[in-house]
C-alpha cells in the first residue's frame, strides 16, 4: 500500500521475525529511507505487542512475529522547530528545566521532538530517561521538573498532589487589577475545573496606564488545566495573549510565566528552591 499526504498512519502487523522497521516501512509508502530515520528519531514510530507499546526510534531494530508497527505521520508537527529549553539544575533522579514558550511539556503518538522530556533526554549527560512530573501549557514558559526514573516520578509526583510545592506564576492581564489585592490579602478564586476542586490567588504587582495592562503575582493551590487562565479570565482579566480565554485575538505570546518552585527534595529532604527572577 502506498501513502503520500500530509497526515497519515500506518500499522503493520509483523509476521514473520527478523526485518527491521525502517525497511517494512520504506516498503508501505513512499518516503524514504533516510526521512523515516529522521522521523524515529522524532518519536513518530511505534512497536507494540500485546498491550505494551512504546515508541522505536532504532532503525535497524529487528522485530519478531507477533508484534505490530506504527507510523503516525504529520508533516506540520514534524516539521515544527522550537527554542531550546535551558537546564537550571540538575540532581540526578530528576533535573529542573527553564521551558521556553511553545516548547511542550510531553509527547504524543505523532512525535515528541518538541518536548522539554525529549530535550532531557538527549543533552543531559549521563543520558537517562525522563518522565513527567507536572505539566506547563505549551503557550507559556518558565520552571518545569523531570523526573529521570519512575521512583523519582512517583516521589515528585506525589509533592504536587501533596500540595507540598510551592508555585509562583507572572501574568500580565488585560484591564486594570485592583490594587487592594495583596500579599497579605489577595484576591483568590475558589471554582471547580473540570468538575475538580481548583484555587488560585492574584496579588497586584504595577499597572501599565498606556498599554491598561496589569502585572499580578499568582500562586496556585492545585493544578488543573489552563488554570490559573480560566481563573483570571473568570474574574474579568484575561491572560494577554490568551487565544483560548481571551476576549479579544492576538499574536502575541502567552503572558504567563512559572518563575518560582520551592519543594524539599524527597530524596536528601534539602530545601529546593528555584527562582527566574532572582540576580
Amino acid at each position: 500500500m502506498s501513502y503520500h499526504t500530509d497526515r497519515f498512519e500506518i500499522h503493520l502487523p509483523i509476521e514473520k521475525s527478523g526485518a527491521n522497521a525502517v525497511d517494512l516501512l520504506a516498503d508501505a509508502c513512499e518516503l524514504s529511507k533516510q526521512h523515516l530515520k529522521r522521523i524515529m528519531l522524532k518519536g513518530a514510530v511505534w512497536v507494540s505487542v500485546g498491550k505494551k507499546t512504546q515508541r522505536l526510534r532504532r532503525a535497524k531494530r529487528l522485530l519478531k512475529a507477533g508484534e505490530t508497527l506504527h507510523l503516525y505521520y504529520d508533516k506540520t508537527v514534524l516539521e515544527r522547530e522550537t527554542a531550546e529549553p535551558e537546564l537550571v539544575a540538575d540532581y540526578g533522579h530528576y533535573s529542573v528545566w527553564n521551558k521556553p514558550y511553545g516548547v511542550l511539556s510531553q509527547g504524543s503518538k505523532w512525535g515528541d521532538h518538541c518536548t522539554v522530556t525529549r530535550w532531557a533526554e538527549r543533552q543531559l549527560k549521563p543520558q537517562r530517561n525522563a518522565f513527567v512530573v507536572h505539566r506547563l501549557d505549551r503557550a507559556a514558559n518558565g520552571l518545569i521538573v523531570i523526573a529521570h526514573e519512575k521512583q523519582a516520578a512517583a516521589k515528585l509526583s506525589a509533592l504536587f498532589q501533596q500540595r507540598d510545592i510551592d508555585k509562583r506564576y507572572r501574568i500580565w492581564v488585560e484591564g486594570e487589577f485592583s490594587e487592594k489585592a495583596t500579599v497579605d490579602d489577595p484576591i483568590s478564586v475558589d471554582e471547580p475545573i473540570d468538575g475538580r476542586h481548583a484555587c488560585s490567588h492574584f496579588v497586584f504587582l504595577e499597572y501599565d496606564s498606556i498599554q491598561q495592562q496589569t502585572l499580578l503575582d499568582v500562586s496556585i493551590e492545585t493544578g488543573r488545566k489552563h488554570q490559573i487562565r480560566r481563573h483570571a479570565a473568570s474574574l474579568g482579566f484575561p491572560v494577554i495573549g490568551d487565544r483560548l480565554y481571551g476576549q479579544r485575538k492576538t499574536n502575541e505570546n502567552l503572558q504567563l510565566s512559572a518563575y518560582y518552585l520551592a519543594f524539599t527534595c524527597p530524596f536528601t529532604q534539602q530545601h529546593r528552591e528555584f527562582n527566574l527572577l532572582a540576580s
